[in-house]
């Protein structure tokens, strides 16, 4: 018997810094393309900067330190998987163990992200990413 995986790929990979316009400019450079959504929209200074990279248009995620979470993320990154029904999954980590991290939030335009800390101290993301959606919907066409 096969089951869908409730975890459905990595829909966005959130790094954080204390000068997001910095890091904007610094991966930019790295990546060699600019971002294409900030929020506040300029010329307000970024809170939050998204570039979409790499063969499967992922996105990278700038975000100020300031939101990081209630325990921080020293690590620096936090990973989103991609979740049909992020209510459910929230709930089925939860009765497995693991932690609540950043609550269910609604971030606007139907996108939701969600944190654990695993049983091993790992922090596990989860997203509802209309995106994600939308990109995995055209390549079966």
């Amino acid at each position: 018997m096969t089951t869908t995986s409730p975890l459905r790929g990595i829909a966005t990979l959130s790094y954080f810094a204390d000068d997001v316009a910095q890091a904007r400019d610094w991966y930019a450079e790295l990546l060699g393309v600019e971002s294409y959504f900030a929020m506040p929209e300029p010329p307000e200074p970024p809170q939050y900067v998204e570039f979409r990279i790499g063969d499967d248009q992922t996105e990278l995620g700038i975000v100020d330190r300031r939101f990081a979470g209630p325990k921080g993320t020293e690590g620096g990154v936090v990973a989103y998987w991609a979740v049909d029904d992020l209510e459910a999954v929230w709930s089925r980590l939860l009765e497995l163990g693991a932690t609540a991290y950043e609550e269910p939030t609604p971030r606007g335009e139907g996108f939701v992200t969600a944190a654990v800390a695993d049983p091993f101290g790992n922090i596990l993301g989860i997203m509802a990413n209309p995106h994600y959606r939308e990109q995995r919907a055209s390549r079966s066409s």
